[in-house]
Formats: C-alpha cells, sequence, structure tokens
C-alpha cells in the first residue's frame, strides 16, 4: 500500500510503498477514508518531538473496516470507524481512577508494524501511520459511527475536535458567562473557540500570528481576534475588565506562548496547556508569582476525554446540526499533496487540510 514516510528529522516526508503484515487476533484492517494533517505529524517531521525513523505519518482519520481477526468483536466488516490514537487498556490504575486519557499503555510515539519496501522495519504514528491508504490497529484503536456521518467530518473527531472540546468542556469547565482566550488556531484551537461559545462563554478571544486567522477565528465563534505579540497580555487585559480571562487555552505548545497565556490569565484563573511541545523548552515562573496569582496551571491530554465515550456523543451533535465542522475544514489533498498540506501548517496557513481516498 501507499503512504506518507518520514525518513528522518528535518527530512521532507514522502509517499512510499510500505508493507503492512497480515491481520491477527484482536486485530482490525481500516481501508481510510479521510485522514486530517496535525501538527503532531510535524513535530515529529520537524524534530520538535523525538521519534523513530522511518516512521509512517499519521492518527487523525476514519475509514471502513476492511477485515477483523479472531476474537474481534467490536466492530464487524463494512462498519465505519473513527481512529482512536490512545486507546486506553482500562486495567491500569489511571483507568481505574477515571482517567483514561493518562493511561500508561497508550500513545507510544511510534509502534512498530511492517516494513518499508526496501526491508525497513517501520514504525507507525502513535500506533496508527493514518496518512496511509489502509491501517492495522488493535480493536481497542476504533470506535464505531454512524455510516451516514461524512468521512471528513469524522476524521476530525478522532484527534482535533476531540482534543479542543474536550479541552474546554471536560479540562477546564468552561461555564456560561465565563471569559476565554484561545492561542493558536490551528484544527485543535479553533475547535475550541467553536466548543467555548457553544458553553456560552460570554468572551471568547481568539488568537494567533496570523492576521489571515481572523476570519476563521469569526466563523468559528471568537467574540474577539487578536494578533500575537509582545503586547498580548495587555490587549487580552482591556477586553476582560482589566481582570485577564478566566480560561487561558495554549494550543501552541511553546514555553513564550504558555509564559504569554499565564500573563493574560487573571488571579484565580486557569492556564489549560494544550499543545505538545519539545523537551528542552522550558518555562520559568516566579515562586512569588504562582503564590500571589494563585492560578492554576494543568494541561490537557487528548482533552481529558475517554473516545469510547466521547466520539459517539460528537458523532451525534455533527448529525443534528449542533456541531459543525465546516469551517475548519480549509483545504482538501490527495496522499501525493500531504507534503504541501504539511508545509503550508509550517507556514501557519489555514485551519484542517484532510487528505482524501478513493
Amino acid at each position: 500500500m501507499r503512504g506518507l514516510v518520514a525518513r528522518a528529522a528535518g527530512t521532507p516526508p514522502r509517499v512510499e510503498r510500505v508493507d503492512l503484515p497480515g491481520t491477527g487476533p484482536g486485530q482490525v484492517r481500516v481501508r481510510i477514508r479521510a485522514a486530517g494533517v496535525c501538527h503532531s505529524d510535524l513535530s515529529m517531521v520537524d524534530g520538535t518531538l523525538t521519534a523513530p525513523y522511518p516512521l509512517l505519518l499519521g492518527h487523525e482519520a476514519a475509514g471502513v473496516v476492511a477485515e477483523v481477526g479472531d476474537g474481534v468483536d467490536r466492530v464487524a466488516v463494512g462498519d465505519h470507524v473513527v481512529l482512536n490514537w490512545a486507546p486506553p487498556c482500562r486495567a491500569c490504575w489511571y483507568c481505574g481512577h477515571g482517567e483514561p486519557w493518562l493511561c500508561e499503555r497508550s500513545g507510544a510515539p511510534g509502534a512498530t508494524r511492517g516494513h518499508t519496501i526496501d526491508g525497513q522495519q517501520l514504525h507507525v504514528t502513535l500506533g496508527l501511520g493514518a496518512l496511509a491508504e489502509q491501517v492495522l490497529v488493535p480493536q481497542e484503536a476504533v470506535v464505531g459511527v454512524p455510516a451516514e456521518l461524512p468521512f471528513t467530518a469524522a476524521a476530525l473527531l478522532g484527534c482535533a475536535v476531540l482534543t479542543g472540546v474536550g479541552a474546554i468542556r471536560r479540562t477546564a469547565a468552561v461555564a456560561p458567562g465565563d471569559s476565554v482566550a484561545v492561542i493558536g488556531l490551528g484544527g485543535v484551537g479553533l475547535s475550541a473557540v467553536a466548543a467555548a461559545r457553544a458553553a456560552g462563554a460570554g468572551t471568547v478571544i481568539a488568537v494567533d500570528v496570523s492576521p489571515a486567522k481572523a476570519d476563521l477565528a469569526a466563523a468559528a465563534g471568537a467574540t474577539d481576534f487578536l494578533l500575537a505579540d509582545d503586547t498580548l497580555s495587555r490587549s487580552v487585559r482591556a477586553l476582560t475588565g482589566k481582570r485577564g480571562v478566566d480560561h487561558a487555552v495554549e494550543c501552541v505548545g511553546q514555553a513564550k506562548t504558555i509564559r504569554t497565556a499565564w500573563r493574560a490569565t487573571r488571579r484565580g484563573g486557569q492556564v489549560i496547556v494544550v499543545g505538545m511541545g519539545g523537551r528542552d523548552d522550558i518555562l520559568g515562573l516566579s515562586a512569588l508569582d504562582i503564590f500571589h496569582s494563585a492560578r492554576t496551571l494543568r494541561s490537557s491530554v487528548y482533552g481529558s476525554s475517554d473516545p469510547d465515550r466521547d466520539v459517539p456523543e460528537l458523532a451525534r451533535a455533527v448529525l443534528d446540526g449542533s456541531l459543525d465542522l465546516a469551517f475548519l475544514v480549509t483545504d482538501r489533498a490527495t496522499l501525493d499533496e500531504a507534503p504541501e498540506a504539511l508545509a503550508r501548517m509550517a507556514r501557519g496557513e489555514g485551519a484542517r487540510t484532510v487528505v482524501l481516498f478513493d
């Protein structure tokens, strides 16, 4: 089959032919119909995240079950499914304490599965490798969705929407009338903006380095758009009675933007870090500031979500019209065009590119 493979950090990925093994017990083979190009893929290409190579990219996708192995009882051939890149084991301490998004056995950066055409052992991004014609995954890594759900929307549920919406609804628990700032308007950030408005937030400030994101922010429901610059925290305070927002959601994954989010948040407010940053990008906060501000700093892993519960809920919301994802998809591409989609993302252009397969 064909898939998008990165051979080394800093080297542009290319479409190659790769071999996956046969379908084993408990495994599901899915024919991919749509896959989103996510910033985490870019981070594994540019070296921000450490990954093994060669690496089959992609983890945000939906498709149709093509084959099931012995013992699979979760789905059947022909079912429409969304892929889950962090399937919980349901047996570890975290799963037993209601935090399956922190499962100690999920989310490996590059599990091995199959070989490149030249015989090298192939690693697959977050256990999936979904920017490819097929994936082979444990049955726990698929979530069934209604067949009438468009594949383009279904793909986004598996990462961008689940993460962004979950950060607002579950991690931050935004309440009606709250003020929210979302920093970084990729697919996850725009999903968070839309979720904040849907939650009844009174002020939703969307922030990005690109002025071209203003229209996307408005489409997602932002009340205000600000450019990220050295005056950002003051500008946010000017829109919130000089206090700062109740919730700042950082979707970039850089120490610099986390500090900006911290300064833009009111005393007693909370900063939610959604962006996945580099190991060596160190955040510094003074001990006095931490004490005096009484702010909470926490991360939101996979939107603090349980995909088995939340993906079907989001799918129903798309189908009944209460969750509109049309504004998120700014580009559609073929697999051969996926490298350019990553380049657009690196330049900060658009929201989500969805790769479509026949």
